[in-house]
């Protein structure tokens, strides 16, 4: 994975290794902090975490690009089982325009080709033409707005109205029990979609909890969370990462019970805001969210590519992601 670049000596491509996490995680920051345009760069994301959580959940899905031993970049390939996904890919400003993304993208889809997965996204800025050009050159095509949406958990008081579980104080002998509702629930959304992988990387690392509500004996939704300083919420925050509702049950009243659920869960460990996303296909998944008193801060546009092109970022789908 190393290529020649005409502005510098060399332009490697290898798997991020951990003595080099700081590094990724000072260009990440320096990168988007730049392209957004905040007056200290090195401050973007504050306290939260996209790097060495992701990589330590899959460090063989991690990449890094080199000029010789200088890291200048960085991507993430994230495995959904059918449905596969990358970022957050990072650049030094200082090698903008020197096509360092684009070597970082061609090792990408070789991940996503050993992976077999059946459908690919990726979340980008909508005003820029560069940024879509560039992933136009893989294959993916802009489709949707995503909203990124959060609530104040003040004043937020009214009944879950279901059964709660979750995987955090699940017993060992019953945790392949929990994955394979949420994988049955996830599926019946998009054929192969699993979050397995997902909610043990949560566990594991401890960034948060999965969430899940029944009513009666049935799993009707659950909820994968991060939250707080290290994890991709950072301090104050839930970050809904992904959430699904069984299509088989009124949606609207999952769902509800499900984000009510979550915040439960998000004041129980400090925090003060829930925030997620949610593709704008899912017309009546944002509605249930505007309906909950959730507010868009930002919108991103999602780029898809892959053997089933609408995924499952379509109305009557009950799904919460960005893709980030």
């Amino acid at each position: 994975m190393t290529s020649t670049s005409p502005m510098h000596e060399q332009i490697g491509i290898r798997h991020l290794q951990e003595p080099h996490l700081a590094e990724a995680d000072r260009v990440f920051r320096l990168a988007f902090g730049t392209f957004i345009g905040i007056p200290d760069p090195s401050r973007f994301g504050g306290d939260a975490d996209y790097v060495r959580s992701r990589w330590i959940a899959d460090p063989s899905a991690a990449l890094a690009a080199f000029e010789g031993e200088k890291l200048i970049g960085s991507n993430f390939a994230e495995n959904w089982g059918s449905f596969g996904y990358f970022g957050p890919l990072t650049v030094d400003p200082a090698y903008w325009d020197k096509k360092v993304a684009q070597q970082l993208l061609g090792p990408t889809m070789d991940i996503f080709r050993r992976w077999r997965n059946t459908h690919l996204g990726l979340f980008t800025f909508p005003h820029s033409p560069k940024h879509m050009a560039l992933y136009q050159k893989f294959g993916f095509w802009p489709r949707d707005l995503v909203a990124l949406m959060n609530r104040e958990i003040s004043g937020w008081q009214d009944d879950v109205g279901a059964d709660v579980a979750r995987f955090s104080a699940t017993p060992p002998e019953n945790k392949p029990a929990f994955l394979a509702d949420c994988r049955g629930i996830s599926e019946r959304n998009f054929s192969g979609l699993d979050l397995s992988h997902q909610i043990d990387a949560v566990d594991r690392q401890k960034l948060g909890d999965t969430i899940m509500i029944s009513h009666g004996s049935q799993a009707s939704a659950f909820a994968v969370c991060h939250v707080g300083p290290g994890s991709e919420a950072g301090s104050g925050v839930c970050y809904v990462k992904f959430a699904a509702v069984r299509p088989d049950v009124h949606a609207d009243d999952a769902l509800s019970a499900l984000v009510r659920a979550v915040r439960d869960f998000a004041a129980s460990r400090g925090a003060t805001k829930v925030t997620a996303g949610v593709n704008l296909a899912r017309r009546e998944a944002f509605r249930c969210m505007v309906n909950l008193g959730f507010r868009t801060a930002m919108q991103g546009v999602a780029m898809e590519s892959g053997d089933s092109f609408a995924g499952y970022n379509r109305a009557g789908v009950y799904i919460l992601d960005d893709w980030r």
